[in-house]
């Protein structure tokens, strides 16, 4: 099964501008995506669609591929997601090198777990899906509002989190990852078509930089894994020095 791992990454960004170049924990926003897309096990061919060449520049020398850049018409404000991929599509399968199953990862949503883009494509593939959509469980204590607001659970008989069963939580859909075979863009022109799976992601995975905020948090949490690391790293010198005879 051949994967392409598409990270879509334009220059424009009215939020945060240059967001996708911002640095964070000392590294561009997108090369976090990068590097997790390269540290998977499964063989992915990591490319990165963007319409700027800093971009460009930036995620080649984090060791994804930009085999072309993506047409003006395709970077603006309202262009959707979906376009962008089929673009990609259309450019490997006129050489002849047309994917099986495409990820797609957001830049923006630089933390994800060892193991999660590997778990993502086992599910999949196990469950004989045909689209995945990373998700984050919540509690089911939302409101829908109008001029009469209405719970989505009983509010006369609150629950407690803790009783909750398994039927009653929701889950928040990330943005961060989604898994679908090449057909369904073709035949549906969307990411989610046929047999639709829900694959379930951390809290923190759900992280999505949006607002200064958002960036601030994400930063402090990537620095903290940082240092958490080197710390291992350390100690298995450490230990490897001790158990050596001198």
């Amino acid at each position: 099964m051949s994967t392409l791992c598409l990270i879509p990454a334009r220059g424009g960004s009215k939020g945060i501008p240059r967001k996708n170049l911002l640095p964070v924990a000392g590294r561009p926003l997108i090369a976090w995506t990068i590097e997790q897309a390269l540290s998977a096990d499964a063989a992915l061919r990591v490319v990165v669609s963007t319409d700027d060449a800093e971009i460009a520049e930036v995620a080649r020398a984090a060791g994804a591929e930009v085999p072309f850049l993506r047409p003006a018409e395709l970077a603006q404000d309202t262009t959707a997601t979906e376009p962008v991929i089929e673009h990609a599509i259309a450019q490997f399968a006129a050489l002849g090198e047309r994917p099986d199953v495409v990820v797609l990862l957001q830049a923006t949503s630089p933390i994800r777990e060892e193991g999660t883009i590997d778990r993502a494509l086992e599910q999949l593939d196990r469950g004989g899906l045909d689209s995945l959509v990373g998700v984050v469980r919540q509690a089911p204590f939302l409101w829908w509002a109008g001029d009469e607001p209405r719970a989505d659970y009983p509010v006369h008989a609150r629950p407690r989190r803790q009783d909750l069963t398994d039927d009653q939580f929701r889950y928040r859909e990330t943005g961060s990852l989604y898994v679908t075979r090449t057909e369904i863009y073709e035949q549906h022109h969307n990411r989610l078509g046929g047999r639709i799976g829900l694959f379930e992601m951390s809290e923190i995975e759900g992280v999505d930089i949006d607002t200064d905020i958002d960036l601030t948090l994400t930063e402090g949490f990537l620095l903290e894994t940082q240092r958490r690391a080197f710390a291992r790293a350390e100690q298995d010198v450490t230990a490897e020095q001790e158990g050596t005879p001198s």
